[in-house]
């Protein structure tokens, strides 16, 4: 059984046109919705898809935000005790027209039988001119360090849709799930079926444009995450901090507690 799993926080002008390309595709037997702390704007647009697609659509709300990639751990949580094969993973601003290079992504990573299926969001860019940025620096550094950068290049489920298999929704602890580079380093470890299931240039991908200072904690965030993922990779403590330099980016937000209230069933969403 295939599902998706979907965060959205403020995407009223987005969420809906996400939902209705996942409708579309019929591999997809369950969305799991996971409404972040969101306006009552976004969970009307939820709410109306909903009541048309009972069937098909699982809406979590959670009044308080949870942070960057939290939203990743509750959807993955519910997708492996509701029985999930593979568990699509897409965000909610996304509106780019990509239902067919969703579905052929799918089509491959099944096809393929792969663990953690990656989606390549540049593919005519050279590598050398990207590895001036921050960020696609530790995603190659991350790579190189787990061996796999041959076969994936800087791609990272921190960037784009992504699906994972059940062994590796069952090996990996839910709150690491909430730090998306850590994916890789449980499925190396284990010996898991790595690859890339599609191509998606970033322009197609229809994300949300932000301001520079997003931009930039983005950046902190994400490269944080790949060294905690490196750490993992080398069997040392977590740290987030390279040569002098500590990335926090929006990692201090992130609710774990939340997180573990929910995990317990201590909290009402």
């Amino acid at each position: 059984m295939l599902t998706a799993v979907v965060p959205a926080l403020n995407e009223e002008q987005r969420i809906g046109c996400v939902l209705r390309r996942l409708l579309r595709i019929e591999d997809i037997k369950i969305i799991y919705v996971i409404l972040n702390g969101s306006n009552i704007a976004t969970r009307h647009e939820v709410d109306e898809l909903y009541r048309q697609n009972r069937q098909k659509i699982t809406v979590v709300t959670f009044t308080k935000p949870l942070g960057i990639d939290v939203p990743r751990a509750v959807g993955a949580k519910l997708a492996y005790c509701g029985g999930a094969t593979y568990t699509l993973f897409v965000d909610g601003d996304l509106v780019g027209d990509i239902t067919k290079d969703l579905s052929l992504f799918i089509n491959n990573s099944v096809k393929k039988q792969l663990d953690l299926a990656l989606t390549d969001c540049y593919p005519h860019k050279p590598i050398s001119n990207l590895l001036n940025e921050p960020m696609f620096f530790y995603r190659k550094y991350l790579n190189q360090i787990l061996k796999i950068e041959h076969k994936i290049n800087i791609a990272s489920p921190s960037h784009g849709p992504h699906m994972v298999s059940r062994r590796l929704l069952r090996l990996v602890p839910w709150e690491d799930f909430c730090i998306p580079p850590t994916l890789l380093a449980y499925a190396v470890l284990h010996k898991l079926q790595i690859n890339i299931a599609g191509i998606i240039p970033h322009a197609c991908l229809g994300s949300q444009i932000k301001n520079g200072t997003h931009t930039q904690l983005i950046v902190d965030t994400i490269a944080g995450d790949c060294l905690e993922a490196a750490c993992l990779a080398k069997n040392i403590s977590r740290s987030r901090t390279y040569e002098g330099k500590t990335y926090l980016g929006y990692h201090q937000q992130r609710r774990f507690d939340l997180l573990h209230q929910f995990l317990a069933g201590r909290l009402m969403c």
